[in-house]
């Protein structure tokens, strides 16, 4: 069988000014949304990604009709007639579950398929399902389906999340907005991405206040009042945080334009603390190095802390830094599987529980490497453009399913890097 693979000559290049696209972990909550609307609602700055075509295949499937023009899609869900999703497309795509709070809000009822995605651990849902029962859902599992019912209606609730759960805030808001009477959300996430769906939200006719703080309240407002709108989806911090590590890690100077810099404070502190300079506008953000790359000490933790999806791209930096590095990973159990494919490159990396022990080499090898999840296969791919000789890259899927034209956009900067199909 054939395999498409990605194959990079390292050049030690990364010059120029990129584009973001629109987030991805914004824009799929946000085509969930659309199934409140009840009409036609046009999404902007939605990316071309995998993920991006599995979520309009779900909603197709609950009929829904999503049509796209460049980067603008119009979802009209007002012949949504159904509540179950089907396992073949939610399997693919973790994301499938935040249509459960949007179907729960508009039919009293959902049957979802209990989801799938990166392997990068646990992810379980109970924190979902356990906010969703204090607004009076009630939950079954049959044959790998979650079933939820509203025996009793669906009222707000005062819900306090273990961890801010960037899914169960998401969902938690989309059921809320529905139900009657005021709902709390404490030690709710605070990502810019929660901010961007409360704002198309509250386009919609929902009554929100305090997305991107720890308390959100919401008061409920009868389903059917719920209105289609037009939003534009913010630009995506991680797409944005990569390429900036990339500019990092080979001088740059590297210019990404189309996001807010705010969103990526602690991955701009991180990599002037690592001895690059970064300017920032309004819009974009630059970053550039003459001196070696200094060792640090980073621990993920959810926003406004180190993000998750760039532990990744920033291991590759500690791996060509001077000195010895530690990272913890606090948020995902099996996320330093890049390790070990950054370890076939030449990185020196031990891994001792949820920390990452990482000695800086002088250089990294080209070598055949394996993405093992979204990040992990941006990193590579940079990896090999820093390193001696050819690397190419398996498992690329992954990597479609977050980056927009990832290997056109490397090249517009000066990569040696190409798609490549294989026997």
């Amino acid at each position: 069988m054939s395999e498409e693979i990605i194959v990079v000559r390292g050049n030690g290049t990364l010059k120029g000014e990129v584009w973001v696209s629109g987030a991805k972990n914004s824009a799929l909550k946000l085509m969930a949304a659309t199934l409140l609307g009840r009409g036609k609602t046009i999404l902007h700055n939605v990316p071309f990604i995998s993920d991006i075509a599995i979520m309009s295949e779900v909603l197709t499937r609950l009929g829904a009709t999503v049509e796209r023009d460049g980067h603008t899609l119009i979802i009209d869900t007002a012949s949504v007639d159904s509540y179950k999703t089907p396992y073949e497309l939610v399997s693919k795509m973790r994301a499938s579950i935040s249509v459960l709070g949007p179907l729960i809000g508009r039919f009293g009822k959902a049957h979802v398929a209990m989801p799938g995605g990166c392997q990068i651990g646990a992810r379980k849902i109970d924190m979902h399902l356990v906010g969703l029962e204090a607004l009076g859902v009630k939950f079954d599992v049959e044959h790998g389906d979650l079933l939820a019912s509203t025996p009793n209606g669906l009222h707000g609730a005062h819900v306090t999340l273990s961890f801010p759960s960037v899914g169960a805030t998401e969902n938690l808001l989309m059921a809320a907005v529905a139900a009657e009477g005021k709902t709390v959300i404490e030690n709710a996430a605070r990502e810019p991405e929660i901010e961007d769906l409360a704002q198309m939200l509250i386009s919609m006719g929902a009554k929100i206040e305090g997305a991107g703080s720890s308390i959100i309240e919401i008061e409920g407002v009868p389903s059917e009042s719920f209105g289609p709108c037009e939003h534009t989806t913010v630009g995506d911090r991680i797409e944005a945080g990569t390429f900036l590590a990339g500019g990092a890690l080979m001088g740059g100077p590297v210019t990404v334009r189309g996001i807010d810099p705010s969103f990526l404070r602690m991955a701009i502190f991180k990599l002037r603390a690592m001895g690059c300079d970064v300017e920032t506008g309004e819009d974009w953000i630059t970053v550039s190095r003459t001196k070696p790359l200094v060792a640090t000490e980073i621990q993920t933790l959810p926003h406004p802390g180190f993000p998750t999806d760039l532990q990744a791209q920033f291991m590759l930096l500690t791996a060509r830094a001077e000195g010895t590095s530690v990272i913890t990973e606090n948020v995902f159990e099996n996320r330093f599987m890049f390790a070990a494919e950054l370890g076939r490159m030449g990185g020196d990396i031990t891994i001792e529980d949820h920390h990452a022990i990482v000695r800086g080499v002088g250089r990294l090898q080209g070598a055949p490497v394996s993405s093992t999840d979204l990040r992990a296969g941006a990193a590579l791919v940079l990896a090999g453009i820093d390193a001696e000789g050819e690397t190419r890259v398996h498992e690329i899927r992954h990597i479609d399913r977050g980056y927009e034209d990832y290997v056109g956009k490397l090249a517009s900067l000066g990569a040696d890097v190409r798609r490549e199909l294989i026997d």
